[in-house]
């Protein structure tokens, strides 16, 4: 991937002080349980303020998207992206249901270049999804930062591929993250993306997803490699709950021996 350029941090730095893109959308659920005591505010603030939060603090970036249950399209969710830059190929996502202080974190994604996606086994290459429809369609956006940085972030994010997994679904009004992890997957044509859910989300933000497309129509659109999205071409993958001690070894074992 190229190098990202001076232009695109100074004015990614200068956007994060002023940034204005969130607080806008609530959970999907609460959790049950107790208020929190005062006892347990006061540690919460003490602990904010000694204890060290590098890692989290690496998250600077704010995506919002939608993504599917892989095998059952009909079931969509908004997905808010908190997103560190590992390097110039890899980024690592935290997603929560909202982007308030009640947001319950959804789940994961990791998010790499076309470069690294090449290297993956065939098989691996089935958990994936790609970017390009996202990109290029506006339904991916990132607010608060001003359209020049968000057009380059989009000129890299195009090529990418993505591998998310959700273990707390709150779009099913589920309160405690209860059943099984399921592998999500991304849009990638026309008419897949629920309308009512694209409205409602482009009211809270203020945008319009149609003038986004039509400001990124200078990106080029990327050639994706077919074993990605996989499900358009009926190979489902699907993560299930199994008593078998051993299967996380056997499936990194069968993962690793599998070829392209």
């Amino acid at each position: 991937m190229k190098r990202t350029s001076s232009v695109f941090h100074f004015l990614l730095a200068a956007s994060m002080l002023t940034s204005c893109g969130g607080k806008n959308t609530s959970s999907n659920t609460r959790a049950p349980g107790d208020e929190k005591t005062t006892e347990d505010k006061v540690l919460n603030t003490g602990a904010e303020l000694l204890q060290d939060e590098t890692p989290l603090r690496q998250f600077s970036v704010y995506l919002d998207g939608f993504h599917f249950y892989n095998g059952n399209m009909d079931a969509q969710m908004e997905a808010h992206h908190y997103v560190q830059q590992l390097n110039e190929d890899v980024y690592q996502a935290i997603i929560f249901d909202g982007n308030g202080k009640d947001a319950k974190l959804m789940g994961v994604e990791y998010i790499i270049t076309e470069e690294l996606f090449k290297t993956l086994p065939g098989e691996e290459k089935l958990l994936w999804h790609s970017h390009h429809f996202e990109v290029k369609s506006g339904t991916l956006i990132a607010p608060g930062i001003p359209d020049a940085a968000e057009h380059e972030l989009m000129e890299k994010l195009v090529s990418t591929y993505g591998k998310t997994i959700h273990t707390w679904h709150t779009d099913q009004e589920r309160t405690l993250p209860v059943g099984s992890p399921m592998i999500m997957m991304g849009f990638t044509a026309d008419g897949q993306l629920h309308q009512q859910l694209l409205a409602e989300r482009d009211r809270r933000f203020g945008i319009s997803t149609e003038e986004v497309k039509a400001k990124r129509a200078d990106i080029p659109m990327p050639e994706v490699d077919p074993a990605a999205n996989a499900w358009e071409k009926g190979k489902v993958r699907q993560l299930t709950v199994t008593n078998e001690a051993d299967s996380a070894a056997q499936k990194h074992e069968r993962a690793t021996q599998a070829g392209p």
